[in-house]
């Protein structure tokens, strides 16, 4: 098992990996978490050097503070924009690109940039590729007023789903973004990812989950000193094999 220097080199490697994809005039948007902010703040530094000349998006105030700090020219939402890019990390990425993400809190406007991506490249280290989601508690965001009985309907599906609390602050609970609630749900195991999906869609008071389920065209997975390419179909090639995304 990698250590967590290990882990972080892998972090950096593979964000590194992305950047080469990012070519000038794209619209990009911006993942939040450890994996994601080196992304950042490596596209900064080609962006700083006028290398590119991007416009982006970014899924959190986090993030979005950093592209600000390295040079980042962002946009703002508009009807009608299109993302050419989204790149962002996984807490979980399984089979067929399936994915557990919001261990940050930002799984709102994570899965609304994806959705306004025309490509969503997912970037890794080898710790976050699992034979099966769930050992990751699924993030679960929820409209305050609703969260208890938000818990009630979640456990009968298998659940303990436990209200995050604030890091700074144990007696307050966690705040996303949108000032919502945030519910971390420890499945046994997700055998049935796009079922559960769309089950917890059904339930009043959930804004949104953590499973991204036909979101991701790519993802990069960094092993070491290397990087490959994991594709929907379960095709796993080196990086050194493509010269544009899949």
């Amino acid at each position: 098992m990698a250590t967590k220097e290990q882990l972080d080199g892998e972090k950096e490697v593979v964000a590194r990996a992305a950047v080469r994809f990012v070519k000038s005039g794209m619209k990009v948007g911006l993942g939040s978490g450890t994996t994601s902010h080196h992304f950042i703040q490596l596209l900064g530094e080609r962006v700083r050097r006028g290398e590119l000349s991007v416009e982006a998006i970014a899924t959190s105030k986090q993030s979005e503070a950093l592209a600000r700090q390295v040079g980042i020219p962002l946009t703002e939402v508009r009807r009608g924009l299109r993302l050419d890019l989204a790149v962002d990390g996984a807490d979980e990425i399984g089979p067929g690109l399936s994915l557990i993400k919001g261990g940050g809190g930002a799984l709102l406007r994570e899965k609304v940039v994806a959705a306004a991506a025309d490509y969503f490249l997912v970037i890794v280290d080898s710790s976050k590729v699992v034979k099966q989601l769930g050992a990751f508690p699924l993030p679960v965001e929820v409209v305050p007023f609703a969260t208890p009985w938000v818990m009630d309907r979640i456990e009968p599906l298998g659940a303990k789903p436990v209200l995050r609390m604030d890091r700074d602050s144990r007696e307050r609970p966690y705040l996303t973004d949108q000032q919502n609630h945030i519910l971390d749900c420890r499945f046994p195991a997700i055998q049935q990812p796009a079922e559960l999906a769309s089950k917890l869609e059904k339930i009043p008071g959930i804004v949104e989950h953590g499973l991204f389920i036909g979101y991701a065209r790519a993802a990069l997975i960094a092993r070491g000193g290397a990087v490959w390419v994991l594709t929907q179909d379960g095709a796993s090639k080196a990086l050194s094999d493509f010269s544009e995304l899949p």
